[in-house]
């Protein structure tokens, strides 16, 4: 029997890369050289429960600033590359997902030179890569993909650690999964009502195998 995905697009930071420590470390060296607002530490619980918009707005981030500060932060990333790894558990639940006939994708605001450098070995397990997705642009690269995979939209999951992720999945009418150790707060994923909420790893390649019930 088929598995009930047959395509998973997976979001990188944050999802499969543990990369928020180095966020943290990083976003006020890129608010200061962008002059928009600090991020103080008693801040960052409130902004893991804030959409992306809202984030913006109590940053005061300037939305015509966004394409430079993506590639200022593309930039110090490709630097900070050794600093940043995979999750404990991600290679192997990719690699089911492979061997069990699932395409794998991988959708993400960074570049596809520091995607594939922070996979390593596991990059050669995804058939499709769309890089450097704008932070309002995933829906367009959601679409992409699914059409480029060949797959009816009720086959494809999308999964990732953000608000943004779910709201894109929703626009493009597949599924989505959410993931609880990455950027925003589980709570905040859970009042999106994602299809899916997973709290381990090891969950994810069971309910894309097998469409079952999580969180």
């Amino acid at each position: 029997m088929p598995p009930p995905y047959s395509l998973a697009i997976f979001d990188l930071d944050g999802t499969l890369a543990d990369s928020f420590p180095w966020f943290l470390r990083t976003i006020n060296d890129i608010a200061d050289h962008f002059g928009f607002r600090r991020v103080r530490d008693e801040d960052v619980e409130e902004l893991r429960h804030a959409s992306t918009r809202e984030i913006l707005s109590r940053l005061e981030v300037p939305l015509w600033k966004l394409p430079a500060i993506a590639r200022h932060a593309r930039r110090l990333k490709a630097e900070a590359a050794a600093e940043i790894s995979l999750f404990a558990g991600v290679e192997a639940m990719l690699r089911t997902l492979a061997e069990n006939g699932v395409q794998l994708a991988l959708v993400t605001s960074d570049s596809e030179t520091n995607t594939r450098e922070k996979l390593g070995e596991a990059a050669a397990l995804f058939s499709h890569f769309d890089c450097s997705a704008s932070l309002f642009g995933k829906p367009a690269k959601f679409r992409r993909v699914v059409r480029r995979a060949g797959v009816e939209p009720a086959k494809v999951i999308a999964i990732g650690d953000e608000v943004r992720d779910i709201e894109a999945a929703r626009a493009v009418g597949i599924a989505c999964g959410a993931v609880c150790w990455g950027y925003a707060a589980p709570a905040a994923l859970r009042a999106r009502e994602p299809d899916y909420v997973f709290e381990r790893i090891d969950e994810i390649a069971d309910a894309v195998r097998r469409n079952l019930g999580v969180g």
